[in-house]
């Protein structure tokens, strides 16, 4: 990507609506924090300099992210035109291109803003904005043009007049402004009393009065360009973003028997020839090998390890545990901290009991084991190779 782009991310928020302690960027979307899907999206387009500009419990953010990146603090939370400023801090003598993404929209696709720079450097306006035309825009700023169909204003949706709300063309927050032209007027965008805050979007109206060239990259899928500020659009996102990882496995030859009552988060291999039946949730770390027959009613925790046809059936709990090839656990059972080998029979009701009230203890079952129905094995404990326990067995020792 070109040397003379930087990525700047706006995530100093804190997410009034969502009444929640926790910052709104690090909300999670199929187990994964929001904020992380947008840095992954900029590290995928290559861009070799990012800002991530924080402010809301900035040093929790800080810590929660899994990657080094530049950050700017907000220190007043006093909005998207002031954060952009306080990040020009960094950005002295640079001449170049901004791309201006939100921590709270986690849905664009790599293309997308592929298709918004690539039209930005290719047709060199000041600013290329990310739109779209549709049918229903509530809840989106409108974009508003003169009478020779140039860009002049984008308006909040808190500002529409009645005729203006019947605008169909949104404005969806992802834009690219050349640097030199926003930071000519982000100190003439005026406070809106309302919020408090400084609108980045009221810098379009100012780059309009000052003759710059303002164009728009099209999106049809505005599922997209969803923005995250309730837990009814954080439910959305993650409906959305669960569609786009089934659709991931089934391509590599998993089988959802319903895709609708199966929940997988980010970060899960699953083998191809797999069988998942409904309400089977995967947690993150969860690694499948292939042709295995998992659900229904299964619940697979983070650091589980199953090798290829493993077998686990419904009202089954798994967690940081590695089963073996062809074992089985069909019915009623928790096992938790186990090693378990080939060609296990784990029966129904099976619980290895692996908390001591201190520390989490391990188990060990290992090739051909059979073990019988409403067996407990108290952790740490193990049980050798071609052994049977009986049912309603309690193993304390070796």
């Amino acid at each position: 990507m070109n040397k003379e782009l930087i990525a700047i991310i706006l995530a100093a928020g804190k997410g009034e609506r969502m009444h929640s302690e926790i910052p709104k960027v690090l909300q999670p979307i199929c187990g994964r924090a929001m904020l992380e899907y947008v840095l992954e999206l900029v590290n995928d387009l290559k861009i070799k300099r990012k800002l991530l500009v924080l402010g809301y419990k900035a040093d929790l953010v800080k810590k929660a992210l899994k990657q080094k990146i530049e950050v700017v603090i907000q220190k007043e939370l006093l909005g998207t035109a002031d954060a952009v400023k306080t990040a020009g801090n960094l950005l002295k003598g640079f001449k170049g291109t901004l791309l201006i993404l939100y921590g709270d929209h986690p849905l664009f696709k790599k293309e997308t803003i592929k298709n918004l720079i690539e039209h930005h450097l290719q047709n060199k306006p000041d600013v290329t904005l990310l739109s779209a035309k549709v049918r229903d825009p509530s809840g989106y700023g409108r974009i508003l043009r003169d009478g020779q169909g140039n860009i002049c204003k984008i308006i909040e949706e808190s500002e529409l007049d009645e005729f203006q709300k019947s605008i169909k063309e949104i404005n969806l927050g992802a834009s690219c402004f050349e640097k030199e032209k926003l930071f000519s007027v982000l100190d003439y965008i005026k406070k809106d009393k309302s919020k408090n805050e400084y609108y980045l979007t009221k810098a379009i109206e100012l780059l309009y009065k000052n003759k710059a060239v303002i164009e728009t990259v099209k999106l049809t899928d505005i599922e997209q360009a969803l923005g995250i500020n309730t837990y009814l659009d954080l439910a959305k996102a993650n409906r959305i973003m669960q569609m786009r990882i089934h659709q991931d496995l089934v391509a590599k030859g998993v089988r959802l028997v319903d895709p609708q009552n199966i929940f997988i988060n980010y970060n899960v291999s699953i083998g191809e020839g797999t069988i998942i039946y409904p309400f089977t949730v995967i947690e993150n770390d969860v690694k499948i090998g292939r042709n295995c027959s998992l659900g229904p009613f299964l619940h697979l925790r983070e650091g589980t390890r199953l090798k290829d046809n493993v077998v686990l059936g419904n009202f089954v709990e798994v967690v940081r545990s590695k089963i073996g090839k062809k074992s089985l656990a069909k019915h009623f059972s928790y096992l938790g901290d186990a090693l378990i080998g080939k060609e296990v029979n784990i029966g129904a009701g099976t619980v290895t009991a692996n908390y001591d009230g201190k520390k989490k203890n391990r188990t060990v079952i290992k090739d051909k084991a059979f073990i019988g129905s409403d067996t407990v094995l108290i952790a740490p404990v193990k049980i050798g190779r071609f052994a049977t326990t009986g049912a309603g067995s309690v193993v304390t020792k070796h």
